[in-house]
């Protein structure tokens, strides 16, 4: 079975966050960074399907050459080798544009499961995954909690609201997109570490992977962020009891709008 695990690069959850100058994301020279949660938990389901039906995880991270230590985490932790795509044209992609690349590397290397993390700790779009199958056009699931393979075929444990249950049945090649805390995740070890510096990582470019800049134009943008303003206000209701609790019904329905 071969597996490419999706691994973003995001701020450690203990970052001190800054807008920047220009208002529309925030400051990222004095960040340290971090594998997003849930696909960390994604590359713990890839090694355990490796280790019961062998084959091969492959990791893959999009960003600038810091994201490369990601991968060597990935390596280290038991991933036979990896994937890194750099180019400036990929500086603002959106969910779509980062889903267009993932798929298109993912279709030049061949594979039989694609696994993203639900949903990234910085943009938490959760969409990269869903529209990566949609390109690739094979089967998906979102929420996975379990991940079994048999007899060719996939089946797999969908969270669903109000703590229900969904379990799905397709065949591979599929995307799954993973949840956080399905699994037990393992650290990187000494020997791990030291095995992790002979295995390879291979860098992509948009042109490697057959893209061009007008197909990676963004569908969406930020336009600006900031951080909410705090105020407190009292209002004084006079009026007879009839009229304070008219007055007070109608600001909590067409005001607060908790009604």
């Amino acid at each position: 079975m071969k597996i490419i695990v999706c691994l973003k690069q995001v701020p450690k959850n203990d970052s001190i966050l800054r807008i920047n100058e220009q208002g529309n994301w925030i400051q990222d020279r004095d960040l340290t960074y971090e594998i997003n949660e849930s696909d960390q938990y994604g590359l713990e389901a890839a090694l355990q399907l490796k280790e019961k039906h062998g084959g091969e995880v492959i990791a893959l991270s999009l960003g600038p050459a810091r994201a490369q230590s990601v991968i060597k985490e990935a390596l280290a932790r038991g991933a036979d080798r990896g994937l890194h795509i750099e180019d400036a044209a990929f500086d603002s992609l959106d969910a779509f544009g980062a889903a267009s690349v993932i798929a298109a590397a993912a279709k030049a290397e061949g594979f039989d499961l694609l696994l993203t993390g639900l949903q990234s700790d910085d943009h938490g779009y959760a969409q990269t995954g869903v529209i990566a199958a949609e390109l690739l056009g094979t089967p998906h699931a979102t929420i996975v909690m379990d991940v079994q393979s048999e007899d060719g075929k996939l089946k797999v444990k969908r969270e669903l609201e109000s703590g229900y249950f969904q379990w799905v049945s397709f065949p591979a090649p599929a995307v799954l997109t993973i949840q956080s805390g399905i699994n037990t995740l393992r650290y990187a070890t000494l020997k791990g570490i030291m095995a992790a510096k002979k295995k390879e990582i291979k860098k992509l470019d948009a042109a490697a992977i057959g893209l061009s800049a007008d197909e990676l134009a963004p569908k969406t943008q930020i336009r600006k962020i900031y951080v909410p303003q705090k105020s407190k206000q009292t209002q004084f209701i006079e009026g007879s009891a009839s009229e304070i609790a008219a007055k007070l019904m109608d600001k909590l329905k067409n005001e607060a709008r908790v009604f």
